[in-house]
């Protein structure tokens, strides 16, 4: 058996991955505004109370800009924001108090002094449900919760576009992949990616489909049903979560589909909302990624080894074999390379559109994937030495 001949069977596997991609995983590759809410179907006030849940540790530097955005939507329900100081060092309660008052809309604020974190719980899903707690104390009790990241600044008409969702498709949870930061050069080449492998991942007209068994969320922008939240459990039934976003989805999605036969989730991209975070080098990306990767594939060496070959099959083995046919000069090699590049390219030149970048920076799509890939076995290996999950000065080791 020659080296040219498994060469081509290894391409030719890879070539027929990206047409089953293509077309059978959902349109994962689109890039889609979200369809508009019907007309008739948009709910006349008086609008439900809502209450956001902002859980906020060291997050002084971006308040001014996040939580001005919550305290100035166009909602026009009672709404209130519960902002959790998750024991911060920076006067993240402070800057908080300012910007309200600022506004003159303190008393749609309520602070939260966030305890100590109990054995078990993740510091984010800790913070959560303590401004969960807080919320059920609130009158009106808020039909829905907001769960939104204080990087993340909203649109004006963002709250009142998502409970129009929400009611008109009778949904327990809408989420919104909101715009990633991306201006530094590493942020340029990395950040759109992040999100193509998200969609891939979790198709987001799977996530939508009531019958599919596939759910996701983006926990920077996750408005839930109160009583969705109920059913499961609370916070308290995936306390323990890294992934806290999709590990929250499948739960209501598999309660939905108990109770009503049917998942009644929805997640979209957005355009107008944008995150504040700044990752303005490799490490810091890096990090973002090992942090939860490992996680992601159930800390299993053998969904470790699976991922790993599946990369290199999906997203090397097009490029390597071009190289490998102009080595051998073996033109079918390149061809068949070429035409595997170039899918693959064709599937995420619509993510670069959407984050106004040169859709030729697509075929850099393999030397992405091998550094996402490498951020995996980085994250298990942390994982391995009880360094796995370090985030905002807390190490979660098994998780």
């Amino acid at each position: 058996m020659t080296t040219s001949f498994v060469s081509e069977v290894l391409v030719v596997l890879s070539l027929g991955t990206w047409i089953h991609l293509l077309i059978f995983r959902g349109q994962f590759w689109r890039v889609d505004p979200p369809p508009p809410v019907p007309p008739g179907a948009v709910p006349h006030p008086p609008l439900p109370p809502v209450c956001v849940v902002v859980p906020a540790r060291n997050e002084a530097e971006v308040l001014p800009r996040s939580l001005r955005s919550l305290l100035a939507q166009t909602y026009v329900g009672s709404l209130r924001v519960i902002l959790v100081d998750d024991q911060s060092d920076d006067g993240t309660a402070s800057v908080a108090r300012r910007t309200a008052q600022e506004l003159g809309r303190s008393d749609q604020l309520v602070i939260c002094d966030g305890s100590p974190l109990p054995r078990g719980w993740s510091g984010k899903l800790w913070a959560m449900a303590q401004g969960v707690r807080m919320a059920e104390a609130l009158q009106p009790v808020p039909t829905y919760i907001l769960f939104t990241d204080a990087d993340i600044e909203h649109e004006p008409a963002s709250l009142a576009a998502l409970v129009a969702r929400a009611q008109a498709g009778q949904h327990s949870l809408v989420s919104l992949m909101v715009r990633l930061r991306c201006t530094s050069l590493w942020e340029k080449w990395l950040i759109p990616a992040f999100v193509f492998f998200f969609q891939m991942l979790y198709p987001f007209r799977w996530v939508n489909r009531p019958t599919s068994p596939t759910a996701a969320a983006a926990g920077g922008c996750l408005l839930i049903h109160r009583d969705a939240l109920e059913r499961i459990g609370g916070l308290a039934s995936i306390h323990g979560a890294l992934i806290d976003d999709c590990t929250l989805a499948q739960a209501v999605k598999s309660n939905d589909r108990l109770v009503f036969g049917e998942g009644r989730l929805w997640l979209g991209l957005s355009d107008g909302t944008i995150s504040l975070r700044p990752y303005p080098d490799l490490a810091s990306i890096w990090t973002m990624v090992a942090r939860t990767a490992f996680s992601q594939l159930d800390h299993s060496p053998w969904w470790l080894l699976g991922t790993v070959l599946g990369m290199g099959l999906i997203y090397l083995m097009p490029p390597a074999g071009v190289a490998a046919g102009l080595l051998l000069g073996d033109p079918t090699l390149i061809v068949l390379g070429l035409a595997g590049w170039s899918l693959m390219a064709f599937a995420y030149a619509p993510m670069l559109r959407f984050y106004r970048l040169s859709p030729l920076r697509a075929f850099a799509l393999p030397a992405i994937a091998l550094l996402y890939t490498l951020m995996t076995i980085d994250s298990a290996l942390r994982h391995w030495r009880g360094r796995g999950g370090a985030w905002k000065g807390r190490t979660y080791a098994a998780g």
